[in-house]
Protein backbone atom coordinates (compact mmCIF):
# COMPACT_ATOMS: atom_id res chain seq x y z
CA UNK A 1 0.00 0.00 0.00
CA UNK A 2 1.50 3.51 -0.96
CA UNK A 3 1.80 5.65 1.39
CA UNK A 4 0.62 9.45 1.66
CA UNK A 5 2.30 12.23 0.53
CA UNK A 6 1.42 15.59 1.21
CA UNK A 7 -0.54 17.82 -1.28
CA UNK A 8 1.51 20.75 0.17
CA UNK A 9 5.01 19.44 -1.80
CA UNK A 10 2.94 19.67 -5.37
CA UNK A 11 4.31 22.87 -6.08
CA UNK A 12 5.92 24.01 -9.04
CA UNK A 13 9.85 23.71 -9.02
CA UNK A 14 12.00 26.59 -8.61
CA UNK A 15 13.44 26.89 -12.13
CA UNK A 16 16.04 28.44 -11.76
CA UNK A 17 17.33 26.09 -9.60
CA UNK A 18 17.38 23.45 -11.97
CA UNK A 19 19.21 25.63 -14.69
CA UNK A 20 21.69 26.15 -12.29
CA UNK A 21 21.86 22.78 -11.69
CA UNK A 22 21.84 21.73 -15.38
CA UNK A 23 24.78 24.42 -16.07
CA UNK A 24 27.25 22.85 -12.89
CA UNK A 25 26.38 19.44 -14.43
CA UNK A 26 27.77 20.84 -17.98
CA UNK A 27 30.80 22.55 -16.10
CA UNK A 28 31.62 19.32 -13.70
CA UNK A 29 31.32 17.52 -17.26
CA UNK A 30 34.31 19.91 -18.92
CA UNK A 31 32.23 22.45 -20.37
CA UNK A 32 32.03 26.02 -19.62
CA UNK A 33 29.40 28.26 -18.41
CA UNK A 34 28.41 31.84 -18.11
CA UNK A 35 26.44 32.07 -15.42
CA UNK A 36 23.48 34.70 -16.22
CA UNK A 37 21.17 32.69 -14.34
CA UNK A 38 21.07 32.77 -10.43
CA UNK A 39 20.34 36.11 -8.79
CA UNK A 40 23.39 36.05 -6.48
CA UNK A 41 26.43 38.47 -6.21
CA UNK A 42 29.75 36.75 -7.77
CA UNK A 43 31.85 38.73 -5.38
CA UNK A 44 32.80 37.13 -2.02
CA UNK A 45 31.43 38.70 1.28
CA UNK A 46 33.06 41.99 2.02
CA UNK A 47 36.72 41.79 3.47
CA UNK A 48 35.33 43.22 6.94
CA UNK A 49 32.81 39.97 7.04
CA UNK A 50 35.18 37.49 6.61
CA UNK A 51 37.67 38.80 9.06
CA UNK A 52 35.53 38.84 11.50
CA UNK A 53 33.89 36.15 11.01
CA UNK A 54 37.46 34.63 11.35
CA UNK A 55 37.55 36.49 14.79
CA UNK A 56 33.52 35.02 15.96
CA UNK A 57 35.30 31.59 15.12
CA UNK A 58 38.34 32.10 17.60
CA UNK A 59 36.59 33.58 20.34
CA UNK A 60 32.88 32.96 20.64
CA UNK A 61 31.01 29.61 21.09
CA UNK A 62 28.64 29.68 17.67
CA UNK A 63 26.09 28.02 19.43
CA UNK A 64 22.72 29.43 19.46
CA UNK A 65 21.05 32.90 19.79
CA UNK A 66 18.22 34.83 20.89
CA UNK A 67 15.13 33.54 18.28
CA UNK A 68 14.74 36.98 17.22
CA UNK A 69 18.68 37.73 16.66
CA UNK A 70 21.60 38.62 18.62
CA UNK A 71 21.39 42.02 20.65
CA UNK A 72 24.26 43.59 18.70
CA UNK A 73 23.14 42.75 14.85
CA UNK A 74 19.78 44.10 15.59
CA UNK A 75 20.82 46.85 16.89
CA UNK A 76 22.92 47.77 13.89
CA UNK A 77 20.79 46.91 11.83
CA UNK A 78 18.27 49.70 13.12
CA UNK A 79 21.17 52.57 12.87
CA UNK A 80 21.33 51.11 9.38
CA UNK A 81 17.42 52.44 9.05
CA UNK A 82 18.96 55.79 10.27
CA UNK A 83 21.77 56.22 8.28
CA UNK A 84 20.09 54.64 5.20
CA UNK A 85 16.65 55.94 4.71
CA UNK A 86 16.36 58.56 8.18
CA UNK A 87 14.02 56.39 9.61
CA UNK A 88 13.56 55.74 13.21
CA UNK A 89 12.93 51.79 13.55
CA UNK A 90 13.57 50.40 17.13
CA UNK A 91 15.82 47.20 17.29
CA UNK A 92 12.93 45.74 18.94
CA UNK A 93 10.80 45.55 16.06
CA UNK A 94 13.97 43.51 14.23
CA UNK A 95 13.76 39.99 13.49
CA UNK A 96 16.60 37.93 12.02
CA UNK A 97 16.56 34.96 9.83
CA UNK A 98 17.48 32.66 7.70
CA UNK A 99 18.05 34.64 4.63
CA UNK A 100 15.04 36.07 3.24
CA UNK A 101 13.35 33.12 2.47
CA UNK A 102 12.87 32.47 6.19
CA UNK A 103 11.29 35.67 6.44
CA UNK A 104 8.91 35.37 4.01
CA UNK A 105 8.04 31.69 5.29
CA UNK A 106 7.70 33.51 8.90
CA UNK A 107 5.68 36.74 7.62
CA UNK A 108 2.69 34.57 5.91
CA UNK A 109 2.52 32.43 8.60
CA UNK A 110 1.94 35.32 11.34
CA UNK A 111 0.23 37.32 9.35
CA UNK A 112 -2.44 35.05 7.41
CA UNK A 113 -4.70 31.84 7.82
CA UNK A 114 -5.16 29.08 5.54
CA UNK A 115 -7.51 30.03 2.95
CA UNK A 116 -6.39 33.83 2.78
CA UNK A 117 -6.07 35.64 -0.18
CA UNK A 118 -2.64 37.50 -1.02
CA UNK A 119 -2.16 39.73 -4.06
CA UNK A 120 1.20 40.04 -6.12
CA UNK A 121 2.30 41.20 -9.77
CA UNK A 122 3.04 38.54 -12.72
CA UNK A 123 5.76 38.68 -13.47
CA UNK A 124 7.43 38.31 -9.88
CA UNK A 125 9.42 36.08 -7.81
CA UNK A 126 8.55 32.63 -8.33
CA UNK A 127 8.91 31.62 -4.56
CA UNK A 128 6.21 34.05 -3.55
CA UNK A 129 3.47 31.63 -4.84
CA UNK A 130 4.75 28.96 -4.11
CA UNK A 131 5.24 29.24 -0.53
CA UNK A 132 2.01 30.76 -0.62
CA UNK A 133 0.55 27.61 -2.25
CA UNK A 134 2.30 25.11 0.27
CA UNK A 135 0.85 26.91 3.41
CA UNK A 136 -2.70 27.02 2.06
CA UNK A 137 -2.98 30.38 0.99
CA UNK A 138 -4.30 31.57 -2.78
CA UNK A 139 -2.07 33.84 -4.52
CA UNK A 140 -4.06 36.26 -6.42
CA UNK A 141 -1.86 36.99 -9.49
CA UNK A 142 -2.07 40.43 -11.08
CA UNK A 143 -0.97 40.74 -14.93
CA UNK A 144 1.18 43.99 -14.42
CA UNK A 145 2.54 45.58 -17.59
CA UNK A 146 5.12 47.51 -18.92
CA UNK A 147 3.16 51.11 -18.89
CA UNK A 148 3.41 50.61 -14.70
CA UNK A 149 6.47 49.04 -14.81
CA UNK A 150 5.27 45.86 -13.92
CA UNK A 151 4.44 47.18 -10.42
CA UNK A 152 0.55 46.72 -8.83
CA UNK A 153 -1.52 49.85 -9.06
CA UNK A 154 -4.44 51.25 -6.71
CA UNK A 155 -6.58 50.62 -9.72
CA UNK A 156 -5.48 46.72 -10.04
CA UNK A 157 -6.09 46.07 -6.43
CA UNK A 158 -9.45 47.62 -6.67
CA UNK A 159 -10.08 45.38 -9.54
CA UNK A 160 -9.55 42.25 -7.37
CA UNK A 161 -12.51 39.83 -7.46
CA UNK A 162 -13.41 38.92 -3.96
CA UNK A 163 -11.57 39.84 -0.34
CA UNK A 164 -7.36 40.36 -0.55
CA UNK A 165 -5.69 39.90 2.35
CA UNK A 166 -2.19 40.72 1.86
CA UNK A 167 -0.24 42.03 -1.04
CA UNK A 168 3.39 41.35 -1.55
CA UNK A 169 5.02 44.14 -3.44
CA UNK A 170 8.91 44.19 -4.53
CA UNK A 171 10.85 47.51 -5.06
CA UNK A 172 13.46 46.49 -6.99
CA UNK A 173 11.48 43.74 -8.64
CA UNK A 174 12.21 40.68 -9.71
CA UNK A 175 12.91 40.17 -12.86
CA UNK A 176 12.19 43.15 -13.88
CA UNK A 177 14.04 45.52 -11.38
CA UNK A 178 11.69 48.30 -11.03
CA UNK A 179 11.44 50.29 -8.20
CA UNK A 180 8.09 51.83 -6.42
CA UNK A 181 8.41 55.83 -6.63
CA UNK A 182 7.85 57.22 -2.62
CA UNK A 183 4.35 58.46 -3.31
CA UNK A 184 2.97 55.50 -4.82
CA UNK A 185 3.59 53.07 -1.99
CA UNK A 186 2.97 55.59 0.54
CA UNK A 187 -0.47 55.47 -1.93
CA UNK A 188 -0.16 51.72 -1.71
CA UNK A 189 0.65 51.21 1.77
CA UNK A 190 -2.45 53.78 3.04
CA UNK A 191 -4.75 51.86 1.12
CA UNK A 192 -3.97 48.46 2.36
CA UNK A 193 -4.05 50.04 5.92
CA UNK A 194 -7.47 51.73 4.91
CA UNK A 195 -8.72 48.14 3.65
CA UNK A 196 -7.12 45.60 6.27
CA UNK A 197 -4.79 44.10 3.91
CA UNK A 198 -1.64 43.36 4.83
CA UNK A 199 1.00 44.89 3.02
CA UNK A 200 4.55 42.85 3.09
CA UNK A 201 7.32 44.64 1.38
CA UNK A 202 9.99 42.81 0.05
CA UNK A 203 13.41 45.04 -0.21
CA UNK A 204 15.86 42.58 -0.81
CA UNK A 205 17.72 44.36 -3.25
CA UNK A 206 17.72 47.63 -1.81
CA UNK A 207 21.33 49.45 -2.52
CA UNK A 208 21.40 47.97 -5.91
CA UNK A 209 20.03 50.94 -8.22
CA UNK A 210 20.59 52.93 -10.85
CA UNK A 211 20.13 56.27 -10.84
CA UNK A 212 17.46 56.28 -8.22
CA UNK A 213 16.66 55.24 -4.91
CA UNK A 214 14.93 52.81 -3.43
CA UNK A 215 11.80 53.99 -0.10
CA UNK A 216 11.54 51.64 2.64
CA UNK A 217 8.07 50.70 3.58
CA UNK A 218 9.51 50.13 7.38
CA UNK A 219 7.57 52.55 9.23
CA UNK A 220 4.18 52.35 7.04
CA UNK A 221 1.57 51.34 9.56
CA UNK A 222 0.93 47.25 9.36
CA UNK A 223 3.74 46.79 6.77
CA UNK A 224 6.31 43.83 7.21
CA UNK A 225 9.84 44.66 5.37
CA UNK A 226 11.70 41.65 4.78
CA UNK A 227 15.46 42.39 3.43
CA UNK A 228 18.59 40.12 3.45
CA UNK A 229 22.43 40.12 2.86
CA UNK A 230 22.51 37.99 0.15
CA UNK A 231 22.32 41.20 -2.74
CA UNK A 232 23.85 44.19 -2.12
CA UNK A 233 25.97 43.11 1.24
CA UNK A 234 27.35 40.22 -1.75
CA UNK A 235 26.23 37.14 1.18
CA UNK A 236 24.03 34.87 -0.56
CA UNK A 237 25.47 31.50 1.18
CA UNK A 238 25.75 32.83 4.59
CA UNK A 239 21.70 32.48 4.79
CA UNK A 240 21.07 35.53 6.49
CA UNK A 241 18.10 37.93 6.24
CA UNK A 242 16.29 40.47 8.56
CA UNK A 243 12.41 41.27 9.29
CA UNK A 244 10.75 44.51 9.92
CA UNK A 245 7.29 43.86 11.99
CA UNK A 246 4.91 45.98 13.14
CA UNK A 247 4.24 45.96 16.58
CA UNK A 248 1.24 43.60 16.70
CA UNK A 249 3.50 40.42 14.79
CA UNK A 250 6.39 40.77 16.93
CA UNK A 251 5.72 38.23 19.63
CA UNK A 252 3.98 36.49 17.06
CA UNK A 253 6.88 36.29 14.76
CA UNK A 254 9.76 35.33 17.65
CA UNK A 255 7.25 32.32 18.53
CA UNK A 256 7.14 31.03 15.07
CA UNK A 257 10.87 31.76 14.86
CA UNK A 258 11.52 29.46 18.54
CA UNK A 259 9.86 26.44 16.85
CA UNK A 260 10.83 26.32 13.11
CA UNK A 261 14.36 27.88 13.29
CA UNK A 262 15.84 27.93 16.90
CA UNK A 263 17.50 31.05 15.26
CA UNK A 264 19.39 32.39 12.24
CA UNK A 265 23.03 30.89 11.98
CA UNK A 266 25.36 32.75 14.74
CA UNK A 267 28.68 32.58 12.76
CA UNK A 268 26.55 34.87 9.55
CA UNK A 269 25.48 37.07 12.83
CA UNK A 270 28.55 37.99 14.13
CA UNK A 271 29.94 38.34 10.53
CA UNK A 272 26.98 40.20 9.48
CA UNK A 273 27.16 43.43 12.20
CA UNK A 274 30.50 44.13 9.96
CA UNK A 275 28.74 44.65 6.93
CA UNK A 276 27.36 48.11 7.58
CA UNK A 277 30.67 49.34 7.64
CA UNK A 278 31.61 48.00 3.93
CA UNK A 279 30.09 50.39 1.80
CA UNK A 280 33.11 51.48 0.12
CA UNK A 281 33.44 48.09 -1.41
CA UNK A 282 29.68 47.17 -1.82
CA UNK A 283 29.40 50.28 -3.94
CA UNK A 284 32.13 48.95 -5.84
CA UNK A 285 30.15 46.26 -6.66
CA UNK A 286 26.96 48.21 -7.32
CA UNK A 287 29.81 50.26 -10.29
CA UNK A 288 30.31 47.06 -11.74
CA UNK A 289 26.62 46.18 -11.83
CA UNK A 290 25.88 49.80 -13.83
CA UNK A 291 28.68 48.96 -16.48
CA UNK A 292 26.88 45.49 -17.20
CA UNK A 293 23.47 46.63 -17.10
CA UNK A 294 24.65 49.12 -19.57
CA UNK A 295 26.99 46.68 -21.83
CA UNK A 296 24.33 44.21 -22.25
CA UNK A 297 21.80 46.65 -22.83
CA UNK A 298 24.09 47.93 -25.79
CA UNK A 299 25.15 44.31 -26.68
CA UNK A 300 21.78 42.15 -26.78
CA UNK A 301 20.30 43.88 -29.32
CA UNK A 302 22.78 42.90 -31.63
CA UNK A 303 22.22 39.14 -30.60
CA UNK A 304 18.69 39.51 -31.56
CA UNK A 305 17.42 40.51 -28.42
CA UNK A 306 15.40 43.59 -29.41
CA UNK A 307 12.92 43.84 -27.07
CA UNK A 308 14.83 44.74 -23.27
CA UNK A 309 13.17 45.87 -20.29
CA UNK A 310 15.39 47.74 -18.67
CA UNK A 311 15.89 48.56 -15.04
CA UNK A 312 15.74 51.00 -11.82
CA UNK A 313 17.68 48.51 -9.43
CA UNK A 314 18.33 44.74 -8.80
CA UNK A 315 20.79 43.29 -11.38
CA UNK A 316 18.74 41.91 -14.17
CA UNK A 317 17.58 42.24 -17.49
CA UNK A 318 14.00 40.76 -18.79
CA UNK A 319 13.97 40.43 -22.55
CA UNK A 320 10.79 39.53 -24.88
CA UNK A 321 11.82 36.87 -26.90
CA UNK A 322 8.51 35.92 -28.39
CA UNK A 323 10.35 36.70 -31.73
CA UNK A 324 12.92 34.07 -31.50
CA UNK A 325 10.44 31.20 -29.67
CA UNK A 326 7.13 30.67 -28.42
CA UNK A 327 8.92 27.97 -24.99
CA UNK A 328 11.55 30.04 -23.27
CA UNK A 329 12.31 26.90 -21.26
CA UNK A 330 13.20 25.03 -24.07
CA UNK A 331 14.85 27.98 -25.87
CA UNK A 332 17.07 28.38 -21.94
CA UNK A 333 18.20 24.82 -22.67
CA UNK A 334 19.09 25.13 -26.41
CA UNK A 335 20.93 28.05 -25.36
CA UNK A 336 23.14 26.56 -22.32
CA UNK A 337 24.06 23.29 -24.45
CA UNK A 338 25.36 24.84 -27.43
CA UNK A 339 27.10 28.45 -26.22
CA UNK A 340 27.64 28.12 -22.40
CA UNK A 341 25.09 30.85 -21.28
CA UNK A 342 22.83 30.22 -18.52
CA UNK A 343 19.80 32.23 -18.22
CA UNK A 344 16.19 31.47 -16.68
CA UNK A 345 13.13 31.27 -18.97
CA UNK A 346 10.46 33.42 -18.17
CA UNK A 347 7.75 30.83 -17.13
CA UNK A 348 9.52 31.34 -13.50
CA UNK A 349 8.12 34.42 -13.16
CA UNK A 350 5.24 34.60 -15.05
CA UNK A 351 3.25 31.22 -15.77
CA UNK A 352 0.68 32.93 -18.15
CA UNK A 353 2.93 34.99 -20.23
CA UNK A 354 6.51 33.58 -19.37
CA UNK A 355 6.52 31.45 -22.22
CA UNK A 356 7.30 34.76 -24.47
CA UNK A 357 10.07 36.05 -22.12
CA UNK A 358 13.69 35.15 -20.05
CA UNK A 359 16.18 36.68 -17.62
CA UNK A 360 19.64 37.49 -18.05
CA UNK A 361 21.01 37.91 -14.83
CA UNK A 362 23.93 40.38 -15.02
CA UNK A 363 26.22 40.32 -11.65
CA UNK A 364 28.90 37.96 -12.72
CA UNK A 365 32.29 39.66 -13.95
CA UNK A 366 32.45 42.21 -16.93
CA UNK A 367 34.40 40.21 -18.98
CA UNK A 368 32.22 37.38 -18.37
CA UNK A 369 28.86 39.79 -19.60
CA UNK A 370 30.94 40.66 -22.82
CA UNK A 371 32.16 37.06 -23.18
CA UNK A 372 28.36 36.08 -23.24
CA UNK A 373 27.42 38.68 -25.36
CA UNK A 374 29.68 37.77 -27.88
CA UNK A 375 28.71 33.93 -27.69
CA UNK A 376 24.68 34.85 -28.12
CA UNK A 377 25.80 36.99 -31.34
CA UNK A 378 27.19 33.69 -32.91
CA UNK A 379 24.27 32.01 -31.96
CA UNK A 380 22.32 34.22 -33.24
CA UNK A 381 23.72 34.67 -36.77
Amino acid sequence: MALKQSRRAAIDPFIVMEVMRSANERAAGGGDVLHMEVGQPSTPAPRLVLEAARRALDRELIGYTDALGTPALRARISRHYRDFYGLDVPAARIAVTTGSSGGFLLSFLAAFDPGDRVALAMPGYPCYRHILTALGLEPVLIEAHAATKFQPTIADLEAVEGKLDGLILASPSNPVGAVVAPADLSAIAAWCAQKGVRLISDEIYHGITFGTKATSAANEAGAIVINSFSKYFSMTGWRLGWMVLPDDLVKATERLLQNFFISAPALSQSAGVAAFDAHEELEANVARYARNRELLLNELPRAGFDDLITTDGAFYIYANVARLTNDSLDFCRRMLSETGVAATPGIDFDPARGRHFMRFCFSGATDDMAEAARRLKGWRK
